[in-house]
């Protein structure tokens, strides 16, 4: 059954088109994820689909009775008052079921007064039931979940939404959407304000979603996980794929070559038949057939302007486009110059374009490329984390992830030599070159032209830099844009050209897909796999590191923890093991020469810690479980079962805290 279905949608900026011909329906359960280049319109879209903004022409059908939830990219806007704490705004969810909830207190309080009369039993009967089957007993130990599924921890939730910062604000807008449970959920980049664990919680929430889901996103890996449809949208409309996004890769290279393959089919058959009438227009024996052929050409490349070529074979009814038959009625019979003009113009439908860059380290590095042994790292007061017997060689990728604030930047400026370690030595190895890629391309100087900047890091003539700038797409006066005035995605363009130019044979990369769209995400991922050297990778695009990985250098409790493998490997052993296990899996060897007084009572502190942990964990299951079978015990049985939920998870939260301080 659709939720939504759309006829011919259109958008028009006076005579831009930004885009045309949607035609799409969105069923029940539909997992879809929207992708496309930067500013082909995803947003305007959704809005459209939301009801926010309307289009040019065309329309939206939502099923009665459905209801549409958007994640608004101004989150703020969403809010009916910012001086809401972030827990009341996630009450108004629930404000039907608190009014029940309070009738069902008065009645309550009747009962206990002593009025036992047949109709407010039956009354206060009738609305328990509702009030259960609602959700009534459970909405609060909703709330908590999912806010701590998003990031918004117990400190956050009674801060006013004014108070929050931006990504924040988001996150607490999702979390309202999640629990409003719309029929139809849209999402216009979700991940750009989660961490990784956030990320993976939504991703595990939408795998069990009973509604429809379409989400806008950048993320593959995500894409890749949490939908089943993928909608492909360019300025000709939008083209559906069935399966994930892996799936979306290996059907969008037969779809090019099919595409190919019709294009010189078409064309052919345009230019045979505009010959024919070229050559028969004059003659009277055979005007009549020309003058035929010559309408069909008119209707077919009113298709063509408005499908592409493709429309020719999609459906597109050329005998059902009326010609000229008075002003502005209908399509234009073309004139024969006019119709040879035009089909000779038809382009091959391409992909769109793409850079093509090659990283040649200038030479090979020693085996070894790094090694830390018995490292601390951080600033002066305040250690961030250490790492113990830590070696990369030449030839693999390592990718570091870890939290907001763990240290990865910092591990990669003391790679730097931008600041030393507080404890320790990091080994370097033998013949290195470095190349870095910094997050927020901090080295690039904002008031220089494209193609000065170039030539300030290597000395080449101007014709020769334009020309391998344009292969990063800096064409024509795209190479006097002043740094300051490019966009996310053109600043990073730029910074990879840079990086190649120096022969690097060990990357450092903080962040390199930020700012790009997938097509470009694409185009970096191909580049690094191709690249002979080692390489560093710190980043939360999963897809890239799921890729190109062959170690996963995990920041966990203030330790560099290592694992051999992909991602996905990771994820799964992650996944088997609980936390005890897998700190267990996790310890660093000791040290033998450390066998003071003060460390071994450490180590004793900890083992305490952790058996009372692994009790807390036991706590927290059992309670679970009682919540979720408490549905027919009384009220006041499920609001302490909540509230001992509450405090254990607190208490948790505060052994983890301490177990994180010792562990260091």
């Amino acid at each position: 059954m659709s939720i939504l279905t759309t006829q011919n949608l259109s958008l028009s900026f006076g005579d831009f088109d930004l885009f045309q011909g949607i035609s799409v329906t969105i069923e029940n359960r539909g997992k879809i994820g929207l992708i496309g280049p930067n500013g082909i319109g995803k947003t305007s879209l959704m809005l459209i689909l939301a009801g926010i903004n309307a289009p040019t022409s065309g329309q939206v059908h939502i099923a009665r009775g459905r209801r549409i939830g958007y994640l608004r990219q101004e989150a703020v806007d969403a809010f009916a008052a910012r001086e809401n704490t972030v827990y009341a705004e996630m009450l108004r969810v629930f404000a039907p079921l608190q009014n029940q909830q309070k009738q069902l207190h008065q009645m309550e309080a009747q009962m206990a007064a002593g009025e036992t009369s047949a109709s407010l039993l039956e009354k206060y009967g009738n609305l328990q039931t509702a009030f259960e089957h609602a959700g009534g007993y459970d909405y609060d130990v909703r709330i908590r979940r999912t806010l701590q599924g998003l990031g918004l921890g117990e400190d956050h939730w009674e801060m006013p939404l004014s108070h929050l910062s931006g990504g924040q604000k988001t996150r607490a807008l999702l979390a309202r959407l999640l629990l409003e449970k719309p029929d139809l959920l849209m999402l216009d980049e979700p991940t750009n304000h989660l961490d990784t664990e956030a990320i993976e919680w939504l991703e595990h929430t939408l795998g069990e979603w009973e509604g429809a889901v379409l989400v806008a996103s950048h993320d593959r890996f995500f894409l890749d996980t949490a939908v089943d449809t993928i909608w492909e949208m360019s300025r000709l409309g939008i083209e559906v794929f069935s399966g994930n996004y892996s799936a979306y890769l290996l059907q969008r290279d037969e779809k090019w070559e099919y595409y190919q393959r019709v294009f010189k089919e078409e064309k052919a058959r345009l230019l045979k038949e505009v010959d024919f009438v070229q050559r028969n227009w004059v003659r009277a024996s055979t005007h009549a057939r020309a003058l035929g052929l010559l309408r069909r050409l008119s209707r077919d490349l009113a298709i063509v302007d408005t499908h592409g070529v493709m429309g020719l074979r999609n459906g597109q009814k050329w005998s059902e486009i009326e010609l000229d038959k008075g002003p502005n009625a209908g399509v234009r019979l073309l004139d024969v110059t006019e119709a040879i003009r035009k089909v000779n113009a038809i382009e091959m439908p391409g992909r769109p374009p793409r850079i093509r860059p090659r990283l040649t380290p200038a030479h090979s590095s020693g085996n070894i490329v790094l090694r830390v042994d018995g490292v601390q790292f951080g600033y002066p007061g305040n250690l961030l984390f250490r790492a113990d017997e830590v070696e990369l060689r030449r030839g693999e990728c390592v990718a570091l992830i870890g939290p907001n604030g763990s240290g990865k930047t910092t591990f990669i400026k003391t790679l730097l030599e931008d600041i030393n370690p507080l404890k320790g030595q990091v080994y370097l190895g033998a013949s290195l070159k470095i190349g870095y890629f910094a997050q927020a391309h901090d080295g690039l100087n904002p008031n220089n032209s494209v193609l000065d900047e170039l030539l300030s890091h290597k000395f080449m003539a101007t014709s020769a830099a334009r020309s391998y700038l344009a292969q990063y797409l800096f064409r024509g006066d795209d190479v006097f844009k002043p740094i300051r005035a490019l966009s996310g995605g053109e600043r990073g363009r730029l910074a990879l050209a840079i990086l190649a130019l120096d022969g690097a044979n060990f990357l450092l990369l903080d962040e390199p897909t930020n700012h790009l769209d997938i097509s470009a995400q694409e185009v970096l991922q191909e580049l690094l796999q191709n690249f002979p050297g080692t390489i560093l990778l710190v980043s939360h695009d999963r897809f890239l590191v799921d890729r190109l990985a062959t170690q996963i250098w995990e920041l966990r409790g203030g330790r560099l923890n290592t694992f051999n493998g992909t991602y996905r490997q990771f994820v799964l052993a992650r996944a088997e093991l609980n936390e005890s296990n897998r700190r267990i899996l996790f310890a660093p060897k000791p040290l033998a020469r450390d066998n003071s007084k003060e460390t071994r009572q450490r180590q004793q502190a900890l083992e305490r810690l952790e058996g009372r942990i692994h009790a807390h964990e036991q706590a927290l299951r059992q309670l679970n479980k009682a919540l979720q079978k408490a549905s027919s015990q009384s009220f006041e049985k499920i609001q302490d079962l909540s509230w001992q939920y509450a405090q254990a998870q607190s208490e948790m939260e505060n052994l983890m805290a301490e177990w994180e301080k010792l562990a260091v």
